[in-house]
C-alpha cells in the first residue's frame, strides 16, 4: 500500500537522521568530559564568546531542519498524489456512536450503516489496486476514523469534510475504530475495514445497489 510504504520510508529516514545526531551529541560530549576531567592538565578557555563556531552550530541544526522539513512536505506530496485513474469514493459520516459510508458511484443508492452494538458493525468495502477518495464529515461532535493497521487516521468535523485518497495492496480485512474521545459509547464505535478484489467489488456494490443498510 503506497500510504504504508511512504510512512515507513519517511519514519526510516527520520530515525536514522535523529540517531546520528544523538550519536554525535554524545560524542562530544564524552570528548568534552575527558579532555577536561580534572588533572587533565588543560586550562580553561579565558574566551566569552565564539561566535564563527556557534556560527556552524546554528547552520548545521538549521540545514538539518530544512532537510526534515523539506524531505517530510515532499513524501507527503508524493502519497497524495492523485492517480491518472478515476478513484473509487466513499462518504464517511461520523455520529454517536457509529459510522455510515455512502457510495455515490453506485447506479442505485448504496449506504452502509450499523449500531457498532456486537454484530452491528458496519463495514466498509474498497477494492485493492485502486485509489479510494474518503470524504468525512460527522453528525453531531468530532470523531476520528483510525484503522491501526494500515497507519492511518483522519478527523471527522461537524460541518466540514475532510479528504483522503489511499490505494490498498493487499485483501484482508481490519478493525477500525474512532480515535477522537466522543461520549459514553467512544469505546463501541468500531467497524471493519475490508480490502477486496476490483471483481468481487464490482459484484459486491452490483449486489447491494439500492439497499438502504448494505451488510458485508
Amino acid at each position: 500500500m503506497n500510504r504504508r510504504q511512504v510512512f515507513g520510508e519517511v519514519l526510516l529516514v527520520e530515525t536514522v537522521i535523529a540517531g546520528f545526531v544523538f550519536v554525535a551529541v554524545l560524542g562530544l560530549l564524552a570528548f568534552c568530559l575527558v579532555r577536561r576531567r580534572a588533572g587533565a592538565g588543560v586550562s580553561a578557555s579565558q574566551r566569552a564568546e565564539r561566535p564563527g563556531l556557534e556560527g556552524y552550530y546554528v547552520a548545521a541544526l538549521a540545514s538539518v531542519a530544512v532537510l526534515l522539513v523539506g524531505y517530510t512536505a515532499w513524501q507527503n506530496h508524493r502519497e497524495q498524489d492523485p492517480k491518472r485513474e478515476e478513484p473509487v469514493r466513499i462518504d464517511v459520516s461520523a455520529f454517536q456512536w457509529c459510522w455510515s459510508f455512502g457510495y455515490p458511484q453506485a447506479e442505485k443508492p448504496l449506504q452502509v450503516s450499523g449500531a457498532c452494538r456486537g454484530k452491528q458493525q458496519p463495514t466498509v468495502v474498497v477494492p485493492t489496486g485502486r485509489p479510494v477518495t474518503f470524504t468525512l464529515t460527522s453528525k453531531d461532535v468530532i470523531h476520528s476514523l483510525w484503522v491501526p493497521e494500515l497507519r492511518y487516521k483522519m478527523d471527522a468535523f461537524p460541518d466540514h469534510r475532510n479528504t483522503f485518497t489511499l490505494t490498498v495492496d493487499r485483501e484482508g480485512r481490519w478493525k477500525g475504530r474512532c480515535a477522537e474521545f466522543c461520549g459514553e459509547r467512544h469505546s463501541t464505535m468500531d467497524f471493519w475495514f475490508k480490502a477486496v478484489s476490483p471483481e468481487e467489488y464490482e459484484q459486491w456494490v452490483d449486489a447491494h445497489a439500492g439497499a438502504s443498510t448494505a451488510r458485508a
